[in-house]
């Protein structure tokens, strides 16, 4: 796996002998206070945060994650680490994490998803601590050119439209066949149904089995995949499921894999099925 953003527990542990590094845990508090990585900052928000795209929104979640990453103490110096438990049961949080850093505009190379979560740093033997780190906040670096990672409503519908760009839903399958709003609950959203003229990749597959838990498969996989819907290196694809944080999942998972031109709507789902003005697609979508 191109080690660009994915990094294992092993090489982890040595950077954090060698250089400036901030790791943010982005589980629960209960689950952070039982057990995390020596030093690591608790960010849940980064899984819980609701969006959405309007330029309001975009700028209450640029200030929100602005902030909360400054008192971390990421100054655009250090590297920032991001893990959930294992990258299954996090729906992808830690790479919404990712996403957000990128869409802020903090230095991409300066970004790393640990691969595997905590379920993996605990496989390979490697220390946890119960004690809570206090950081000096900084100020977190601007950079207002950042925001093109994201795909506004505006852009959305344009996209929509557009034959030429794939729009690939990753949510789960009862939500890809109507039968579920969300994660949260089937009504939790007041339509059910599908982004029109969007593919279909639940986030899972992105994934694979391992002895330490699940790990994103190769990019030949990954591209194999991709394939099934038509996407192949050079197509421009939105990524999207309920909220951005499976669509994360799969946005790193793309560009790990070489795909090129990857966006994500971040507003996604529980944005879409709210305007009851916007055309959504019901029911199955095949016929029985």
């Amino acid at each position: 796996m191109n080690a660009n953003v994915l990094i294992s527990p092993a090489a982890l542990s040595a950077m954090l002998n060698t250089e400036a590094a901030v790791v943010v845990d982005t589980r629960d508090a209960a689950n952070y206070a039982e057990a995390h990585i020596p030093g690591a900052v608790n960010i849940h928000e980064i899984f819980t945060y609701l969006a959405t795209s309007t330029p309001e929104g975009l700028n209450a979640l640029h200030d929100t994650f602005a902030n909360a990453f400054g008192k971390a103490g990421l100054s655009g110096k250090e590297t920032a680490v991001i893990y959930e438990q294992s990258m299954e049961t996090g729906f992808g949080q830690s790479c919404r994490g990712y996403v957000l850093l990128r869409f802020l505009g903090y230095p991409r190379d300066k970004i790393k998803v640990l691969h595997g979560g905590f379920a993996a740093w605990r496989a390979a033997g490697l220390p946890s601590s119960t004690e809570v780190p206090h950081p000096a906040p900084v100020a977190f670096p601007e950079n207002a050119g950042a925001r093109d990672i994201l795909v506004d409503l505006a852009a959305m519908k344009i996209a929509v439209a557009d034959k030429r760009i794939v729009k690939l839903d990753v949510r789960d399958v009862d939500e890809w066949i109507a039968e579920s709003s969300s994660p949260y609950g089937k009504d939790f959203c007041p339509r059910k149904g599908r982004i029109p003229g969007s593919v279909w990749i639940e986030w899972y597959r992105m994934m694979k089995p391992t002895p330490t838990g699940k790990m994103f498969k190769s990019p030949s996989e990954i591209l194999a995949e991709c394939a099934t819907v038509g996407i192949s290196r050079d197509t421009p694809v939105i990524v999207f499921c309920f909220k951005g944080a499976r669509a994360s999942n799969t946005f790193v998972a793309l560009e790990e894999a070489g795909i090129r031109n990857v966006r994500l709507y971040f507003g996604s789902w529980n944005e879409w099925s709210r305007d009851p003005s916007l055309p959504i697609e019901e029911g199955l979508p095949y016929r029985m």
